[in-house]
């Protein structure tokens, strides 16, 4: 089957997952520069959620343009990492308003984790259906930095529990990684 309605899904799911996401964001009470102090954390939390949840889309489009095709274990696939993405508001949210407590730092991460093992898992579907063969497959290859992102989401959940600072400097740090789009798929298929 096409692709086309996927993509479309995808990019609408996301696009309200972004709405939702700034709607949480609370006008001040004042009007003067010291109102806006105690929002530092939760404006943060957001800016650093928008940057995953644009990482997430700009390599999503990047590896569906590479697709062909798709069939029902993908639309599964694509629904389980849409999922995980759906629940960013709700943890972007928790941790902004409790940026140094563990539970929601280390749950920002879980779902980080789980976004994470999502994007892999639609990853491989895709490049098992379109063949081991296909520039597909071979230019998402072995993944390291994918499966580096997932190793680090789990060190810094178990990191969390004792120092969430650095926890969510880790979650910033793949951020990062991230921040230049998955080339392997361009280099590939020329743009």
């Amino acid at each position: 089957m096409g692709k086309q309605r996927l993509e479309a899904f995808s990019d609408g799911v996301i696009a309200i997952i972004i709405t939702i996401m700034v709607l949480e964001l609370k006008t001040p009470e004042g009007v003067d520069f010291a109102a806006l102090r105690p929002l530092v954390p939760v404006v943060m939390s957001y800016a650093l959620s928008f940057l995953y949840v644009g990482i997430y889309w700009n390599n999503h489009h990047h590896m569906l343009h590479a697709a062909s095709k798709v069939n029902g274990r993908i639309l599964w696939a694509n629904l389980h990492l849409l999922f995980w993405l759906s629940l960013f508001p709700f943890t972007t949210r928790w941790m902004g308003a409790n940026p140094l407590a563990a539970i929601p730092v280390a749950l920002y991460g879980v779902v980080l984790l789980m976004a994470g093992v999502a994007y892999f898992i639609l990853a491989r579907e895709l490049a098992a259906h379109h063949g081991k063969d296909s520039l597909l497959a071979l230019a998402l290859g072995k993944d390291f930095k994918g499966l580096a992102s997932i190793a680090i989401y789990a060190s810094a959940i178990a990191v969390s529990f004792r120092e969430p600072r650095l926890a969510s400097a880790l979650y910033v740090a793949v951020a990062l990684m991230w921040i230049v789009p998955d080339r392997r798929i361009e280099d590939r298929i020329g743009g």
